[in-house]
This record gives C-alpha cells, structure tokens and sequence, in this order.
C-alpha cells in the first residue's frame, strides 16, 4: 500500500477564542492510504492542550510507515498507537479504504444504521456581552448554540446576551476547564433560567473531584476528563454526560467503543470535534446519529471547507457524500 501524511493550515473565520488560547487559523494532519485503485483518507486536528502538534502526530504516523505500506489492519494499529489526533487520522484513513474497497458504506461496516442529517451547535467563541448580543443575533434562527466561557466576572451577561438574542435557540456552555466549583455554584442555577442544556467541563481535568455529589440544576458533561473508555471510571459520579471526540479517542473504532459503554452506565452522549474540516467531522456523524447533543460545526468556523464538503443549513448538517469519505 502507498502511505501519505501531508500537514495542512486552514484559515479561521475571524478569530476562534476560547479559555484557554485564540487562534486565527488550525493545523490538521491528513493520511491517505492507497491500495490499487482505491485511497483511503482521514483528518486529525492536533491538540496543544494534550501536548499535540502537526510536528508530533506527523512523527507518529511516520513511526508505522513500514507497517501501514505492509497492510495493517485496523485492531493492530490500535495496540500500536495510543489514543488521539494521529491514530484517529490514520484510524478514519483505514475505515474510508475498506469502505472503498469492499464497496460497503462504512456505517453498514461499523453496523450502524444509515446517517441521517444532525442538528449541530454553532460555536460562539469568547467575547464582550455586547459582541455576542449582535453574533448570536445573526445566528438566531438555528436551534442550537455553544458559547465559550472565560471564568471572568462577565460569563453571566454572556449568556443572557445570547438568550436575549435567539430567544428560541437551546443553548451549551462550554467552561473548558476555566470555573471553579464555587463559580459553577452560583451561574448554573441562572443558566438554568436562561435555557441552558449543558455545561461543559467546568471544572479542569484532574481537579474536578468537587463535583462528585454535587447536584447540579444543569447536566455537566465531561470532555477535557474523557477521552477514551478508560476514562469512564474515573468521571463516575460526577458528570452526566460525556463529550466524545474522535481526536480524543484516537479514532472511529475507539469512538464508537466508548459511546456503546457511556450508554450502558447511563451517561447522555454528546459528540464534538477539534477545529477542522468535513473530512474529520464525517466519521464523527457516525458516533453523533444518537447522540443528545451534536457540535460537529468545525467547518462553519473555517473561512473555507473542502471539496465535496458537508452540507449545512441553519443548522442541519447532511450526511456526507461518499466523495468525501465513508
């Protein structure tokens, strides 16, 4: 098989903040892995908060070239990386080459049922009040929205900014990492009033005991604290939900295994992604088709997509086409 790894810059629709950085463009790492007539292609958007870069994952998924050009299969390459950005790149590569080559779509292969369109959240990074007053206004008229929190003494007017703006839009805050427990105390019973679903990740990963028993009016929703089926034990009794992303995880396969057991202990679903293009998020449709909550809108934060890239309507996203993967 032929292997290629091509590091990739995409530029930001304006500028993307959250707690904890600002960016005005995203690198995303892409394997293709080609067999005969058939090419096989996956995307991963590397982390800095996990350590990632497009340098780091690209030397990773060197260190298996003579493996991958041998013909690994799927179950060996998922021993041989660990769970993140490259082995998803490399894991998403090996499901769109057996799609391809068999001629089965990869949710008859992973025994899904057929995507049907997603309703998404569109992300609204950090800003003034009076800034998301006038964002959230342009985007009233989609059912979902997310918005970044700082920590600072202006989260609150954030939000009844952004509910003041789309007042029939269900609405996910996003902390990542940036309160603490006395901070979650106070805001989520008003963001309870204020048609909040979710918060995600108040509290920062590995500090988060605090919540275990607390009672919150708002379901919290682990992310930064979960990445693969090994994290679920140690979230236990503090979150209600868990916010699956395929760079975490280290792929489709592992995406797929830590959903199925998030569901039997009872824990909601929500499934996101890193900044990036239709390409990372096509798989990620597969995780999300039950799902409670979906935040797969990478590309509408993008200034441009790829070709053959999914479709997005005021918030509906439709399956993608073969052309681009699966």
């Amino acid at each position: 098989m032929i292997y290629q790894i091509r590091a990739e810059r995409w530029p930001v629709a304006g500028v993307f903040r959250i707690s904890r950085r600002s960016a005005t463009e995203t690198d995303v790492v892409v394997v293709e892995v080609q067999d005969g007539g058939f090419t096989g292609r996956g995307e991963c958007g590397p982390n800095v908060r996990y350590g990632e870069s497009a340098a780091s994952v690209t030397s990773q998924l060197e260190g298996l070239r003579e493996a991958v050009e041998a013909g690994i299969r799927r179950e060996v390459m998922q021993a041989r990386l660990p769970h993140g950005a490259a082995r998803n790149a490399l894991d998403c590569a090996l499901w769109d080459l057996d799609a391809k080559r068999s001629g089965t779509p990869a949710w008859r292969l992973a025994g899904r049922s057929r995507p049907g369109p997603l309703v998404t959240a569109f992300t609204l990074s950090i800003d003034t009040p009076e800034n998301l007053l006038a964002a959230a206004g342009a985007v009233a008229d989609r059912p979902l929205l997310k918005i970044k929190l700082a920590g600072d003494e202006h989260d609150l007017a954030r939000i009844r900014a952004v509910n003041a703006a789309a007042p029939q839009a269900r609405l996910i805050v996003d902390a990542n990492e940036a309160l603490t427990i006395g901070a979650l105390q106070h805001l989520a019973p008003l963001f309870a009033g204020l048609r909040v679903d979710l918060i995600e990740q108040p509290l920062p990963a590995g500090k988060d005991d605090a919540l275990r028993g607390y009672s919150c009016p708002v379901p919290l929703c682990a992310d930064e604290s979960l990445h693969t089926r090994g994290s679920l034990d140690d979230i236990a009794g503090k979150y209600q939900a868990v916010n699956i992303k395929l760079d975490k995880a280290g792929g489709l396969t592992e995406a797929l295994a830590t959903a199925a057991a998030a569901r039997e202990r009872g824990l909601k679903l929500m499934v996101g992604c890193m900044l990036g293009t239709s390409l990372a998020m096509a798989p990620a449709m597969l995780v999300a088709q039950d799902a409670s909550w979906v935040d797969l809108d990478g590309p509408l934060l993008l200034a441009k997509d790829r070709e053959n890239g999914i479709r997005y309507d005021r918030g509906v996203m439709q399956p993608a086409d073969t052309a681009l993967w699966g």
